[in-house]
């Protein structure tokens, strides 16, 4: 399943075979390839051409161009959306003062030291909490001031983890 959104609109997206549902009704269009990213596309008694612009995997975003008007489509997984939901979702754009828990959890292990540079995306410790070990990273490059917490600790959602 997936969350598709465009600055207007937000959808639910599956597939079951080679039938996409939105928001859990089929859609029914027939989708031909006519060149390198160029489909020409039929829906409800309608022809469009759409064309693929550009793909962001990091922001997973999405640039279409129909018929002549752009669209630019956020796309959202399961995992985007769990995360979402647990509060985790905008680690990657918070400031770089400090990383708090995510969610209540146990502090299994510490990758890093005071006086330590991390860089963006590497890995500062693992918190276990729902019987799941989820590895907490760095959302950005500094340089670790201060780790409150110690392996064995035990720590509520929003407990502050490190400080830069």
């Amino acid at each position: 399943m997936y969350q598709v959104a465009t600055k207007h609109t937000k959808h639910e997206v599956r597939k079951e075979g080679n039938t996409f549902f939105i928001n859990e009704i089929a859609f029914d269009w027939d989708i031909i390839p006519i060149g390198k990213d160029k489909y020409h596309i039929i829906y409800n008694h309608q022809s469009y051409n759409a064309e693929l612009i550009t793909i962001d995997p990091e922001k997973k975003e999405v640039t279409l161009k129909i018929n002549e008007e752009v669209h630019h489509i956020l796309v959202k997984d399961k995992f985007d959306l769990l995360l979402e939901k647990l509060g985790m979702a905008n680690m990657s754009s918070a400031q770089l003062n400090e990383i708090k828990a995510p969610m209540p959890g146990l502090i299994l292990s510490i990758d890093i030291k005071e006086g330590d540079e991390v860089k963006k995306g590497d890995s500062i410790m693992i918190l276990e909490a729902m019987k799941m070990e989820n590895v907490l990273k760095s959302p950005g490059d500094g340089v670790v001031r201060k780790i409150p917490v110690k392996k064995g600790d035990s720590v509520e959602k929003n407990t502050i983890l490190v400080q830069f």
